[in-house]
C-alpha cells in the first residue's frame, strides 16, 4: 500500500500497513517515502524493469512511477534495492469508493494483468488495496505485485479478484448499493459463499456471475476440508485458457450496472430543490471562492460535499480536493462527472462523519482511520452543521474539537433554526437544542478557532464563516 505525506515521520520507520509481502515493504525516513526491495524479489524486479512493462504501465499512468536511490535499507539483511515511489495525494480504501470507482479499479486490474502477460509477467495478487485514485483515474501503487509468468500455472489471484472486486460489485448492482460496506468488515474481500447467498436467484442466469461467483463459491465449499492432492497441485492452465478467464471476468464486470437514482441529496443545489434561492447560491459561491483565495490551501476536504458543487470551486483553482458524502448516489454522480470532465484534482469518496472510517486490520493499524489521513489545510463544512447537531445530537463544542483536529482553515456555514431545512429536521422531534443559535455556535468554536470573516448569505438567515485553528 501507499501512504500520504501526513503519515510520514521525520525519523526512519517501517510503514505500519506494509508487512504482508516478503518481496519488500514501505518505510519513511526524514519525511520521504521509500520502498525496500528484498533479495528474494531480485529476479522478478529485474524482469519488470528490463522487460519494458514498467515503462509501458507507468507511462500510461497505470503504475506508480519510482526511482532507484542510493539510500540505506531499513532492514539491510536480505535487502536488494531501495526505490522512491511517487506519492499519491490521498489514500482511500475500497469501502470508501463509489460503484463506478470500484468498477474502474477492477477493470484496471484486469487490464494490467493482460498487459503484463504480453511482457512475460503476471500479477501475483489482485488486492483492491493496491489500487489508488489520482483524481478520476486508478493507479497500481505496488511495484512488487508482478512475477515472471510461468506457462501452465493457474492465475493465483483469481479468488482474491473475485472477493475484492466481483463479489462487492455484484452485490451493489443486484442486491443493495450499501453492501459495498461489507468490504470494511471483510478486509480480505467478501467471502464468495456469503455473496452467493445474498445475491438474488436470477443472477444464476448470468453466465459470468454463475461461473465466477456461484460455482466458484460451491467449489470452495466442496474442497474446503480436503487435502490438496498431487493432481490438483499440478493442475495446468494454458495461456489461452488464462486469457479466456480474464476475458470472462472482464465481461462479467462490464455487465454490472448501477444507476444512481434521485435521492434527497442528489439535486440539493438545483433550483428545483428549494434549499437555496438563486441569489443565495450565487452569494455563497462568491464567498467560498473568496475565502479559499484568502486561505490559499494546498489541499481541501469538503465534508458533506453532495455532488461536488462547491468542491469544484477548490479543485478548479488547482487545489487537490477530496469530496466526502454519505449518499452513494451523490458520490457516484460526482465521480461520473469527474470522468466526463476529465478532472484530476477532485476525488469523490463515501464517508459517514457520525461513523467515520476507523483504523482496521492487523493490530488496528493496517488501514488508517479518516483522522489519521489528516490534518488537511482547509475543510469545507457547508450545509452540514445542522445535520450533525439536530439529526445526530452532536454538541457544538464536540464539533469544534473535531474540526480543530483535522484542519487549519475552516469554511463553515451556520444554518439557524428559522431556516426551512432545520424546521424540517425539527418537525418530528422535540427541540432540545437550546444552544443552537449563532452566538452559541461562535462561543462553542471560540476555544478552537479564530474567526477571520463572517458574512450572512444574501436572501438568507444563514451565515458563512472563515476560521483559522488556534
Amino acid at each position: 500500500m501507499m501512504t500520504t505525506t501526513s503519515e510520514m515521520m521525520t525519523n526512519s520507520e517501517r510503514v505500519r500497513g506494509s508487512f504482508r509481502d516478503p518481496s519488500g515493504f514501505l518505510f519513511s525516513r526524514d519525511g520521504i517515502l521509500y520502498r525496500q526491495v528484498n533479495e528474494i524479489y531480485r529476479e522478478d524486479y529485474t524482469a519488470l524493469m528490463e522487460s519494458g512493462l514498467y515503462d509501458k504501465l507507468s507511462g500510461a499512468g497505470l503504475l506508480v512511477s519510482h526511482e532507484e536511490v542510493d539510500q540505506e535499507p531499513e532492514e539491510p539483511e536480505g535487502a536488494y534495492k531501495v526505490i522512491r515511489p511517487a506519492v499519491v495525494p490521498f489514500i482511500s480504501y475500497p469501502y470508501e469508493w463509489s460503484f463506478g470507482q470500484l468498477k474502474k479499479a477492477a477493470l484496471a486490474t484486469l487490464h494490467i494483468q493482460k498487459q503484463a502477460m504480453k511482457f512475460g509477467l503476471s500479477l501475483k495478487d489482485a488486492s483492491a488495496y493496491n489500487i489508488q485514485f489520482r483524481g478520476r483515474m486508478p493507479v497500481l501503487i505496488d511495484s512488487l505485485s508482478f512475477e515472471i509468468y510461468q506457462e501452465g500455472r493457474p492465475w493465483v489471484p483469481y479468488r482474491q479478484f473475485c472477493q475484492h472486486f466481483l463479489a462487492p460489485l455484484a452485490l451493489m448492482s443486484h442486491t443493495d448499493i450499501r453492501l459495498g460496506q461489507l468490504l470494511r468488515e471483510y478486509i480480505d474481500g467478501i467471502p464468495l459463499d456469503l455473496a452467493s447467498r445474498l445475491l438474488p436467484g436470477r443472477t444464476r442466469l448470468n453466465f459470468g456471475l454463475l461461473t465466477h461467483l456461484h460455482l466458484h463459491a460451491a467449489a470452495q465449499k466442496r474442497y474446503a476440508d480436503r487435502p490438496v492432492d498431487e493432481a490438483a497441485r499440478n493442475r495446468q492452465m494454458s495461456r489461452t485458457s488464462l486469457q479466456g478467464l480474464l476475458e470472462g471476468l472482464e465481461g462479467a464486470v462490464r455487465k454490472l450496472k448501477w444507476k444512481p437514482a434521485g435521492t434527497e441529496w442528489g439535486d440539493y443545489y438545483t433550483a428545483s430543490a428549494g434549499h437555496y434561492s438563486e441569489e443565495t447560491l450565487a452569494d455563497k459561491q462568491r464567498l467560498v471562492s473568496a475565502y479559499l483565495e484568502r486561505a490559499r490551501p494546498n489541499n481541501v476536504w469538503d465534508l458533506g460535499a453532495n455532488t461536488g458543487f462547491f468542491s469544484r470551486l477548490a479543485s478548479s483553482q488547482g487545489i487537490h480536493t477530496v469530496a466526502f458524502d454519505i449518499d452513494p448516489a451523490a458520490v457516484e454522480q460526482n465521480y461520473r462527472r469527474t470522468v466526463k470532465e476529465k478532472e484530476d484534482n477532485l476525488l469523490p469518496l463515501l464517508q459517514d462523519l457520525i461513523n467515520p472510517t476507523p483504523a482496521i486490520g492487523w493490530n488496528s493499524a493496517e488501514r488508517m482511520s479518516l483522522k489519521e489521513r489528516g490534518p488537511v489545510e482547509a475543510v469545507l463544512a457547508l450545509a452540514l452543521i445542522h445535520h450533525l447537531a439536530i439529526s445526530n445530537n452532536v454538541p457544538l463544542p464536540q464539533r469544534g474539537e473535531f474540526f480543530h483536529g483535522i484542519c487549519r482553515w475552516l469554511i463553515i456555514e451556520f444554518v439557524p433554526k428559522s431556516d426551512t431545512q432545520v424546521q424540517i429536521l425539527l418537525a418530528n422531534r422535540a427541540d432540545i437544542f437550546e444552544h443552537y443559535y449563532a452566538e452559541g455556535f461562535e462561543g462553542a468554536f471560540n476555544p478552537y478557532f479564530t474567526v477571520h470573516e463572517s458574512d450572512q448569505l444574501a436572501g438568507s438567515g444563514r451565515t458563512l464563516y472563515l476560521m483559522e485553528a488556534r
